[in-house]
């Protein structure tokens, strides 16, 4: 008889180990090599696409105005009150110091907030506080009255009781370097620090988008070096006791650490960058890269425990096993690179260096693992000739097939109970709560939206036309009316208008009379107070964040308290909804970091969800060539599909956000949990094809085989995915908790599900 291909192979495999490492070794380093090129960006911009139209729209605004990007200092005094000589003169020296952190182009506080009083026929325009030191309490409580009571400054820079008050930083960044937030917040850091050190009873909170920003790196390099060794310790320690073969697990660890070399390498040599999504990829492939030699291993020990010599052993392991374990590899990775339909590019990346590692894992897994066994000593324990009728899944294979119609009811019942709780799940990103209460930019940003103001805003760039249109009375009045109208809704803790300027200079051009707290009346009036405001604004406190160049559009700021993805969509429609009834003749946009987050949080689900059909297809088309029976093959839908839909159901539960991390789940455990069902039906359809046994025996046998391989590659993964729920990161915390819980429900429907409903709808038929 002729040996077939896979036979073959595996004789090629034992005989020639020392070529294979060899060449396996070299492969490796070679591609580790590209680590060199890799580079981290902490940017929240690499969350989106160059072609996102709520980027595009948000780098328009800022292109037209200025940047939004910011770093902020919040202070706090111990004696709960700003308006003191001390306090004062601090905000003093930090506004004047916070010009020097770097890429800085504006500072703003109450110390050189633009004041403009009346004096006989001129507008005096000068820092609201200047030298507080040597204040009396007449200047401070002055100085209190119009820090309260001005629009631009209160629930903005100083809360309403003036308790607290923050310095605003606005930066400029360049982007010809990925170091330039890490530059700013190294800054920011060592300021606070030095006022700090000066005052010790000050508390000083930063936040801002250049703090997120950099929260984000840092977050997912804390992630890196913590994670990726727990996991590692926690593996070692598992295969070690499971396995019971010192051997068996350094080769494994091994492999493990070439997949990890090989998928971080080739994200250099292709250029992508490490985001804080991707930056889990080292935890999942190491979890990944496991199963495929655990299943190699087991058979090939339990071939030598049951007195085969060592390569006859390993020869019948690979004939045995080289299938199942490609089979599973391809639909992993198609799992994987279903993150591709993901609308965040990270993700795209995270996808497609894990299938690069599963798929350089499996190759690994058939070469150098094998290869290793054959040079290494490996020492078992040989069994008695009769101990297979004691096999440790022999009692779990009479559970089952005594109790299979219990079952079959049982988990049936219990699948369509928990994904009936799916609805309870709603769409949900708040890129705050992307951080747990370790995180220090958390902490420091709770503070300040419950003390001061919020940072979910969006920016409305309001266009009369022509230019010094914004000067029109009637284009005033619109604005006016527009912020007016947002100040009487809900969660809207702060507006920030160019109106309210026009408002006080013709106040302060009437002699401060209160009465003339209005809009000018004419277009020339209203021109005029501008130009004359503008000539008094020292340099870097201009108008140019409000105002356009040509003077044909202004911005209109709104801010919001923490707010949910839907209610964040709600608001943008209702305030396009009024604009549209109430201006007609305006022309408007609105954008900020806080649209771009929820649109893409909900746009995500929405393309996952045909990414995950399109997997699906796929892997399930694979499955019937791959078992040959198209019976077997729906069959197998069920153990597959039915984990995520209950792990969701679970979530839905205990937890009920659903944001752009889980979104992603589902088409990833898919390719996963396909494992477990492979193996299972690969061992049951040999049973049946080449051993001729009934339903019921060929489970026994399936799970006699391959039960104890699918109890520790389970075991393995979910343990995986529980350090990477670890994470201080939430992306990759639910992710990784969400694909643990999926993991360990889909073993207990292909032990407890699946074989009851093979031997129901196969019965004594012939596969």
């Amino acid at each position: 008889m002729t040996p077939s291909f896979t036979d073959r192979y595996a004789a090629f495999i034992v005989d020639h180990p020392w070529r294979l490492l060899l060449l396996s070794m070299i492969v490796i380093l070679t591609v580790a090599s590209g680590g060199r090129f890799l580079q981290f960006s902490n940017d929240y911009r690499e969350f989106f696409s160059a072609d996102n139209p709520e980027l595009l729209a948000f780098e328009e605004l800022q292109d037209t105005f200025n940047k939004a990007d910011n770093v902020m200092f919040v202070l706090a005094p111990a004696d709960g009150n700003v308006f003191t000589n001390k306090t004062l003169s601090i905000v003093e020296e930090l506004t004047e110091r916070a010009w020097q952190i770097p890429f800085s182009s504006r500072v703003d506080s109450l110390s050189n907030y633009q004041h403009t009083v009346a004096e006989q026929d001129d507008l005096i325009v000068a820092d609201l506080v200047s030298d507080a030191n040597a204040y009396g309490q007449s200047d401070l409580d002055y100085t209190r009255d119009v820090a309260i009571n001005e629009p631009l400054l209160v629930d903005r820079l100083v809360s309403p009781s003036g308790h607290v008050t923050a310095i605003n930083v606005t930066v400029q960044m360049p982007g010809k370097s990925l170091n330039e937030v890490s530059e700013i917040v190294a800054a920011t850091r060592a300021l606070r620090d030095d006022i700090l050190t000066a005052n010790p009873d000050l508390k000083i909170y930063l936040s801002g988008l250049s703090m997120m920003d950099n929260s984000f790196g840092e977050s997912a390099q804390k992630d890196m070096q913590s994670l990726v060794p727990m996991m590692f310790i926690v593996v070692v320690l598992v295969l070690g006791f499971l396995l019971r073969s010192f051997t068996a697990t350094l080769a494994t660890v091994v492999v493990i650490f070439s997949a990890i070399l090989f998928g971080m390498g080739s994200m250099g040599w292709l250029a992508w960058k490490i985001t804080p999504p991707s930056a889990s990829a080292p935890t999942i492939i190491l979890t990944m890269a496991v199963a495929d030699a655990v299943h190699l291993l087991v058979t090939f020990l339990h071939n030598m425990r049951a007195g085969q010599d060592k390569k006859s052993a390993m020869m019948d392991s690979l004939r045995v096993n080289l299938q199942p374990i490609f089979i599973t590899s391809i639909t992993t990775a198609i799992g994987f690179m279903s993150m591709n339909f993901s609308d965040v590019p990270p993700f795209h990346d995270l996808g497609n260096v894990v299938a690069i590692g599963v798929m350089i894992a499996f190759v690994l897994s058939i070469t150098t693992l094998p290869a290793l066994m054959m040079v290494l000593p490996v020492k078992v324990s040989r069994q008695e000739s009769n101990s297979v009728k004691q096999h440790p899944m022999s009692t779990v294979a009479d559970f089952v097939i005594n109790n299979r119609r219990a079952l079959l009811w049982a988990m049936g019942g219990v699948a369509i109970v928990l994904i009936s709780f799916l609805p309870q799940n709603k769409i949900d990103d708040q890129f705050v709560e992307y951080f747990d209460d370790t995180v220090e930019f958390r902490r420091d940003t709770d503070f300040v939206v419950e003390n001061l103001s919020g940072i979910y805003d969006i920016h409305y760039s309001l266009k009369q036309g022509e230019s010094g249109g914004i000067n029109e009375p009637e284009f005033l009045q619109h604005v006016e009316q527009f912020a007016n109208w947002l100040r009487t809704q809900d969660r809207v803790m702060h507006v920030r208008t160019v109106t309210d300027i026009y408002k006080r200079l013709n106040k302060n051009m009437h002699g401060d009379d209160p009465s003339f707290y209005r809009l000018p009346e004419t277009r020339e009036l209203a021109a005029q107070y501008l130009l004359l405001y503008e000539m008094s604004l020292p340099y870097g406190l201009d108008l140019n964040d409000q105002i356009d160049i040509d003077k044909s559009a202004t911005r209109l700021t709104v801010t919001f308290e923490n707010l949910h993805t839907e209610e964040v969509l709600a608001y943008e429609q209702k305030i396009a909804t009024w604009l549209k009834t109430n201006t007609p003749d305006i022309e408007f946009s609105g954008a900020s970091a806080t649209i771009m987050f929820a649109h893409i949080g909900k746009r995500n689900v929405q393309s996952m969800l045909v990414g995950t059909t399109i997997a699906l297809i796929v892997i399930s088309f694979i499955l019937m060539l791959a078992l040959r029976s198209v019976r077997v093959g729906f069959i197998s839908l069920a153990p597959n599909l039915l984990p995520a839909g209950m792990a969701f159901g679970i979530w839905g539960v205990m937890v009920g956000q659903v944001g752009m991390s889980l979104s992603v789940v589902m088409g990833m455990t898919l390719g996963i949990v396909v494992d477990d069902t492979v193996h299972f039906l690969s061992k049951y359809l040999r049973a049946r094809r080449e051993k001729g046994l009934d339903s019921e025996e060929a489970i026994r046998y399936a799970f006699n085989t391959v039960g104890v391989a699918l109890w520790v590659t389970s075991l393995v993964l979910v343990a995986g995915f529980i350090v990477l729920g670890q994470s201080h990161f939430a992306l990759n915390a639910h992710m990784g908790a969400m694909t643990a819980v999926t993991i360990a429900i889909a073993l207990l429907m292909d032990f407890l599900f699946l074989p009851p409903l093979l031997m129901k709808l196969e019965g004594k038929q012939h596969a």
